[in-house]
């Protein structure tokens, strides 16, 4: 399964069909180009019935997120693991995780950086969600660090850099400059990962 995708949205239930045709269609164009009309249509529901699960598109908006969410986090840790990555010693899992993610034909950056750059300034509970999603992400992020007194704040620098190869890798031809960045900075924070069996630092 990979993050965009959109599973089948026939013989589903209707809430959960309203739920992925927003998924898609927020993900894709973005959440103030779709109307509430559009995702009605997509996921082939009454008006009646939309409203029924989704009282405002605000409703909507947070559900999409907190489904992204834990579908992205899924997606992250199958990933991370795929690639090498196990508690302590798979740093290296990293990038070719989000190479991956951000080869997918339907990648458009973040979710939930693109929902603050749309929405953080008047529905701050975008903003909450979006910082929630980020420490998640750096949480894993730290699982793949070997202990050390800078696990934590190595991390965070990493999660920040993470975000800046999303961001480049949105309006470059490929994203291998972002990733190769991404590459450098993570043998910089730990150099032991970059390291060769039998080798020892200097």
């Amino acid at each position: 399964m990979t993050t965009d995708a959109t599973p089948d949205l026939k013989a589903r239930p209707a809430g959960e069909r309203i739920l992925l045709a927003a998924h898609d269609l927020f993900y894709r164009e973005g959440i103030r180009a779709t109307g509430i009309d559009r995702v009605i249509a997509e996921s082939g529901v009454t008006k009646v019935t939309f409203y029924r699960h989704f009282p405002s598109k605000n409703d909507l908006i947070l559900a999409f997120l907190a489904y992204r969410h834990e579908r992205w986090m899924a997606w992250f840790a199958d990933a991370l693991q795929r690639h090498g990555g196990s508690s302590g010693k798979g740093i290296a899992a990293l990038v070719p995780a989000l190479r991956e993610w951000f080869g997918q034909a339907g990648y458009r950056g973040c979710a939930f950086l693109n929902s603050v750059g749309e929405l953080g300034g008047s529905l701050p509970e975008v903003v909450a969600i979006a910082r929630s999603h980020k420490r998640g992400m750096e949480q894993a992020i730290a699982g793949l660090l070997p202990p050390s007194r800078q696990r934590a704040r190595d991390a965070q620098a990493i999660a920040l850099a993470v975000d800046g190869a999303i961001v480049h890798s949105q309006f470059e031809e490929t994203p291998d400059a972002a990733l190769k960045s991404l590459a450098r900075l993570v043998d910089a924070l730990q150099p032991e990962a970059a390291l060769k069996p039998g080798r020892t630092a200097r």
